[in-house]
């Protein structure tokens, strides 16, 4: 009797990184269409330039390293790195802001670090981060939200992509006229200057509880990443770690003095924390990898993130918390390996 014969593996896997790397970017769209509504095209342009140049920065160093850089794009890793840093940047950002942060990302943050699975930092934060240092005034340039003042004024399409080419906008039209501060920056500077949090929640850029738009942003970034947790691409102690981290501290300030304290509402719905929560910290390469080890990395991110916005220079700290976490995950993994039966640990570490 001839029995069937296959070589190994005999257990394919159930999904390749391509196939996750689809199933994150699926779960972002609906997000990214409540970006282009409130806040204009400028997101698509910002997309489209960073997935250029994440994908050339992609091929070159793949080249650079005799590696087949058809194998290299068809994970997507790169494009998903795009993605999120194309929702970091304010609508109006020239080119070669969005295209320098996605090169840094890609060739600096990834590659010189030995490629995807080995670089020890988020992608997107230090190409972010970098932005942040090199160009800072082309990170204000946030436009004012659809629903928010009563004398808002658009760019069109062709208007928002001279900008992004030229840096320039029409003669008839000032920055004045369509930028506003971000809701964290409206917030801190307020605050700075002595006023209320109700005093600063009446501006028109301030919704029900974070930022007009924002709020609704955040909402499908919440849909998209609890669609992640069903589909269990993701986990869930990272996004809890994170939640835990920034509202615990959020909450019990803003008992003690609600005057000069925003809300965790607000804390949640008025910047990066929820992209942060389920789409940058849950990072498979820079997060922790043991269960309870990426429960304390997301702690730690949610607490860092409070901190910096409450007492640092900078209105939102995600990036910041993200890349000093990436830098303690080995001491975070070593610190919580799980307990192997049959093994002792104390004679191991000696």
């Amino acid at each position: 009797m001839d029995f069937p014969h296959r070589e190994a593996p005999y257990v394919g896997p159930k999904a390749d990184v391509a196939a996750l790397m689809l199933q994150v970017l699926a779960a972002l769209v609906p997000a990214a269409l409540a970006h282009i509504w409130f806040f204009g095209p400028g997101f698509l342009f910002n997309l489209l330039v960073a997935a250029i140049f994440a994908a050339a920065g992609e091929i070159v160093m793949l080249k650079l390293r005799s590696r087949q850089p058809e194998t290299g794009l068809s994970d997507f890793s790169a494009l998903v790195t795009a993605a999120l840093l194309a929702f970091a940047l304010p609508s109006l950002t020239p080119w070669w802001v969005t295209a320098s942060g996605a090169l840094f990302a890609i060739v600096i943050a990834k590659h010189l670090y030995g490629g995807l699975g080995f670089n020890i930092f988020n992608p997107a934060m230090a190409g972010y981060v970098m932005i942040l240092v090199a160009f800072p005034v082309h990170l204000n340039l946030w436009v004012a939200p659809r629903m928010g003042d009563i004398d808002y004024q658009t760019l069109t399409m062709l208007q928002t992509l001279q900008f992004t080419l030229t840096g320039l906008l029409p003669d008839s039209i000032s920055f004045d006229a369509i930028s506003r501060a971000t809701p964290l920056d409206a917030m801190k500077a307020g605050l700075n200057n002595m006023q209320t949090v109700t005093e600063i929640k009446a501006l028109p850029i301030m919704g029900s509880i974070g930022g007009r738009g924002w709020e609704w942003v955040g909402i499908f970034l919440a849909v998209g990443g609890i669609w992640l947790l069903i589909k269990k691409i993701i986990r869930w102690q990272i996004p809890a770690g994170v939640g835990i981290g920034l509202l615990l501290p959020a909450t019990i300030i803003y008992i003690l003095d609600p005057g000069a304290n925003p809300g965790p509402g607000f804390h949640l719905f008025g910047g990066g924390a929820i992209l942060c929560a389920f789409f940058i910290a849950t990072d498979p390469v820079s997060a922790a990898s043991s269960p309870k080890g990426r429960f304390v990395f997301g702690l730690g991110v949610g607490l860092l993130i409070y901190a910096i916005r409450r007492w640092g220079s900078y209105s939102d700290g995600v990036a910041f918390a993200i890349l000093i976490m990436n830098m303690s995950v080995p001491a975070i993994d070593y610190l919580t390996r799980p307990h192997i039966v049959g093994h002792d640990d104390e004679a191991e570490r000696h």
